[in-house]
């Protein structure tokens, strides 16, 4: 039951709840259909992979996803790291670009479920909020651009986002615009941002069967050479897998490194959200089994990468659904649909689809709360801008390596040189402050309190070293204790230990006595096992800094001392 929520769910149905999540179904059916084909064809591929990728995931995550209300399936914030792969190495041929598509599918479902088992759903939390905006509104300006050649109905070649940005408007200065196209397009996203607000009325459904029986009644396929999606394939996603040669596989295998890593990070997010709404706990680790799972499934039977939906989910929740049942309800009305119906949307202008992805790109992108960070925090603000040009200028998966490696060196810059202060005891405040938040703060003649907020390991090794011996250099008078106070250190390594014995010799030579207060005893345990416990000994470490002052006062009884008077 632990890895198959979907049964758990199923034992514990309410037969009242049936009523809800069919109704939730078919609504969602409404938003699943042109939504899938726009996000198909904006990662590369055929229409109708993208509603074989739709049906294969909501009932792989039904069955494997711990959150009742979820909805999967392809998703724009992918289109960008899918299309970078497919198109360079698929060369035009659509049957190959599926075959790119369903292997990073399978690549993403692999390393999805095998973290969720090693449960290592808490990696995606490396990522700072800011680097997260900055990643997704590069991935939006990239799918904006990628798709505007379409709302204007030509095509336009071009290597990454500023090659297809320079190709798009020498196409526009050509006079490549087809103006029905154009029209069509932007009426189509008129409606949806116009009624985008409703959660009963589907703006998208509206705006798509709108533009496809203006399209068919007037015949403008023909009449104005605008291109439509055509008749889509009878029948049902089979199993299939997916060949590829020897030199696709480092690029999909890094694009599907890629792809998990922005669809677990959304997903997260997102069964976040609506199980604080719902009250109910998610694992954050099942989750990523969840979505391997249905990634998995979706690479095997023709489908291509999926993620959470941040459009269709809120739908889902607004018409009442329950449970994963909705979903399935919405699988198997998309599957009559292409069993029964498959002609029904051939008259769908590829201006449309384009603009569907552009509403839903434009939804990512972060404004309000990238100015509240602009406002508190300006290089955490300039962070994200730094990573949304990475995505910009070098592509979805070279700029999501980027912030990557920029969230890592923001980790270790945080613990590289981390906050630290020499105390003093300040007037009508207990405890011991900061010197220089307290310029009244008095000082022991001869002590030193010196506290370092971060742990201690091999990146801040000798900055601690060097701080601490400045503590000494600059105290008002005569050292005779250096007492640290480790309440935050959290953790010491080899470097670190070692480094501390240096300080020792040092300090020893000069004839002061290092000492701790309140550090943590696993901390202790290391430095026993390092031998600088054994080097310092037990009366050098105190369990509070009050009782390292009173070992000190019961050894050398002095006067204190203001700081600001012996400045």
């Amino acid at each position: 039951m632990r890895w198959l929520p979907g049964l758990q769910t199923l034992r514990e149905y309410e037969l009242a709840w049936l009523r809800h999540d069919l109704l939730a179904g078919l609504v969602l059916t409404t938003m699943l259909v042109p939504v899938g084909i726009a996000y198909a064809v904006a990662s590369g591929v055929p229409g109708i992979y993208g509603l074989y990728a739709t049906i294969v995931a909501l009932l792989a995550y039904a069955l494997f996803g711990p959150s009742r209300i979820l909805v999967l399936g392809p998703d724009s914030a992918l289109a960008a790291v899918i299309l970078a792969v497919v198109l360079p190495l698929s060369g035009g041929d659509p049957l190959r670009a599926v075959a790119l598509a369903s292997m990073m599918a399978i690549v993403s479902g692999t390393l999805c479920i095998l973290a969720g088992a090693a449960r290592l759903g808490f990696v995606t939390e490396l990522l700072s909020k800011p680097i997260r905006y900055g990643y997704m509104n590069g991935i939006a300006a990239t799918v904006l651009i990628s798709q505007l050649p379409k709302l204007f109905g030509f095509s336009a070649a071009g290597d990454g986002p500023l090659e297809g940005t320079r190709a798009f408007v020498e196409a526009v200065l050509a006079g490549s615009t087809n103006w029905t196209a154009l029209l069509i397009g932007v009426g189509t996203l008129m409606v949806i941002f116009l009624l985008r607000g409703s959660q009963r009325v589907p703006g998208i459904l509206i705006a798509v069967v709108g533009a496809t029986l203006i399209v068919g009644v007037l015949d403008l396929a023909a009449s104005a050479n605008l291109s439509v999606l055509g008749a889509l394939p009878q029948g049902l996603p089979a199993f299939a897998i997916p060949w590829i040669t020897d030199d696709d596989l480092v690029p999909v295998l890094i694009g599907g490194g890629a792809v998990a890593l922005v669809s677990f990070a959304d997903t997260s997010v997102l069964s976040r959200t609506y199980a604080a709404r719902t009250g109910t706990a998610v694992d954050p680790n099942q989750e990523m089994v969840g979505l391997g799972a249905a990634n998995l499934a979706a690479g095997f039977f023709q489908g291509f990468p999926i993620s959470s939906s941040t459009s269709r989910t809120p739908v889902a929740e607004a018409a009442g659904a329950k449970t994963q049942l909705a979903g399935v309800v919405g699988a198997l009305a998309v599957a009559l649909l292409l069993i029964l119906v498959p002609d029904l949307l051939r008259n769908l202008p590829s201006s449309a689809l384009a603009a569907v992805v552009i509403a839903s790109a434009i939804g990512l992108i972060e404004v309000a709360d990238l100015r509240r960070i602009y406002r508190i925090q300006r290089w955490e603000f300039w962070l994200s801008i730094g990573c949304l040009a990475g995505v910009v200028v070098l592509g979805a998966i070279p700029g999501i390596g980027l912030a990557i490696m920029i969230a890592v060196i923001e980790f270790l810059w945080d613990g590289w040189r981390p906050y630290c202060a020499v105390l003093g005891r300040a007037e009508g405040v207990k405890g011991y402050h900061d010197i220089t938040r307290h310029p009244d703060a008095r000082l022991i003649p001869g002590l030193v309190l010196f506290r370092w907020d971060a742990p201690l390991f091999f990146a801040n090794a000798e900055w601690f070293q060097g701080r601490a011996l400045d503590a000494v250099a600059t105290s008002p008078t005569p050292v005779r204790w250096l007492v640290v106070a480790a309440e935050p250190v959290t953790s010491v390594d080899v470097t670190a230990a070692d480094m501390l014995a240096e300080l020792d010799e040092t300090l020893h030579a000069a004839g002061i006595k290092l000492c701790f207060a309140e550090m943590k005893d696993p901390v202790k345990d290391k430095l026993k096992r390092f031998g600088v416990f054994a080097r310092l000994g037990e009366t050098a470490f105190f369990p509070t800094v009050g009782a390292a002052v009173s070992g000190y006062l019961s050894t050398y009884p002095v006067e204190w001392l203001d700081w600001e008077d012996q400045g």
